[in-house]
Formats: C-alpha cells, sequence, structure tokens
C-alpha cells in the first residue's frame, strides 16, 4: 500500500502502527531462520548420505529467508522512522494529526495538511 493511500485509509497514526508491525514480523521472521541454521548446523555433523543434500538445502533455504527477512526489516522499519519524523506540524507541533492534501506518486512526495490548524507541508516518502 502507498504512503498517501494507508494515510488516507487508516489516519497517519494506524498507518505507523501497521508498517512497524509489518517491519517486526519481518525480524520474528529472521530470528526463527537464525535458529533454524543453528539447528541445522548442528543436524549437519552427524548426517549421513542423502540428510547432508537435505541439510544442504535447508541451510540454503533458511540463509536467504533470513537474509531477505532481515534487509526488509530494516527497509521497513527505516521508512516508517523516516516518514514518522516529518510527521510533526511546524506551526502547531501537533504530531500525526494531519491528512493528504496532494500526492505526487512519482517522485514520491505528500503534501499534507495539519487538521489542527490546517498548515500544509510536504512530507517524503
Amino acid at each position: 500500500m502507498q504512503l498517501g493511500e494507508g494515510i488516507r485509509k487508516h489516519g497517519f497514526r494506524k498507518w505507523y502502527e501497521k508498517a512497524l508491525i509489518q517491519s517486526h514480523f519481518y525480524l520474528v521472521t529472521a530470528i526463527v531462520c537464525t535458529v533454524g541454521l543453528l539447528s541445522v548446523f548442528e543436524a549437519f555433523s552427524e548426517a549421513r548420505g542423502t540428510d547432508r543434500l537435505f541439510d544442504v538445502l535447508a541451510l540454503a533455504l533458511f540463509g536467504a529467508l533470513g537474509v531477505f527477512s532481515l534487509r526488509r526489516y530494516l527497509f521497513l522499519l527505516m521508512h516508517a522512522e523516516h516518514t514518522a519524523n516529518q510527521a510533526t506540524c511546524e506551526q502547531c507541533k501537533t504530531y500525526g494529526y494531519l491528512q493528504v492534501a496532494e500526492e505526487d506518486i512519482a517522485r514520491e512526495r505528500l503534501l499534507v495538511r495539519c487538521k489542527r490548524c490546517s498548515h500544509t507541508w510536504p512530507m517524503s516518502g
């Protein structure tokens, strides 16, 4: 979901909460993959024949999924934090009480308006 669409549909605070929950899902996935990697390393020392092939495939799967999950976690977390740092109205200092006035999808920019004082400012996504 695009930033502007998410803020319009849920409001900024709910969008931010959902973005953090989604990013932490990827963190939990990365931790589970790390535990899986450690288990496979332990099983690999005692495996013979085709079991070793299965263990190598499991290592590749857990490793790839773990790296993907960690990168996705960091990306989503940094995006949410970058956006949250721009969510304070400069005029009345209200945090997160905003609505989307205009959206430029090509340049990934929003023009947002404070719901309290109607001050507008740009927000980059």
